[in-house]
């Protein structure tokens, strides 16, 4: 998963994999895969999983307006607490959830930075449901590291980046890291000498 710090590991291997140009390339064309399946429809909400996928969904907003001249509203869920792993939500603060009125009968895309088991996704699944039952429901990710533990897949991928499980990918954006990059760190071994 991503450090929220969006600062390496110290025992870890990094290097680029997306720069900041490619970032833009892949959300441009994500944002015009999203127009293209939902005809401009107006009631689209796009809705952020904290933290990261909130500010790719303004930037897709923000695409979206840019291309068709509306822009859809965008929302923050923090799905932790719909995890089925709970130990996964300690030790961090839960963030804001914001979703602009209703979903009923509205098509949503759920977006988020990395997908990678899927637990997430499904979360966020469950905690959405909370707020009407959308018309459908899409899913965008700006990478795709495979691992999947459950039977989800993106409608919208940015980039498929095939990681090994000592490996961890990290987005990294402007908004929150001064700079837009996603690094693949190799974790290394504890007490692993160089």
């Amino acid at each position: 998963m991503v450090d929220l710090t969006g600062q390496p590991d110290a025992m870890a291997d990094a290097r680029v994999v997306l720069s900041g140009d490619d970032i833009r390339r892949a959300l441009a064309r994500i944002s015009h895969e999203i127009l293209e399946r939902n005809g401009g429809d107006h009631d689209l909400v796009l809705v952020g999983v904290q933290t990261r996928g909130v500010f790719i969904a303004n930037r897709l907003a923000a695409n979206i307006e840019r291309y068709e001249g509306f822009a859809p509203p965008v929302g923050s869920l923090d799905p932790r607490l719909f995890r089925d792993d709970p130990q996964h939500a300690s030790g961090q603060p839960v963030r804001p959830t914001t979703i602009p009125g209703s979903l009923e009968g509205r098509p949503v895309v759920l977006v988020d930075d990395v997908l990678y088991t899927g637990r997430t996704v499904r979360a966020a699944l469950n905690a959405l449901s909370d707020f009407g039952r959308a018309s459908r429901i899409q899913f965008a990710a700006l990478v795709d590291r495979g691992h999947r533990e459950l039977p989800i897949r993106p409608d919208y991928i940015g980039k498929n980046i095939p990681t090994g499980q000592d490996e961890r990918v990290m987005v990294r954006l402007a908004e929150v890291d001064d700079v837009d990059q996603v690094d693949l760190i190799r974790m290394s071994p504890v007490g692993a000498g160089s």
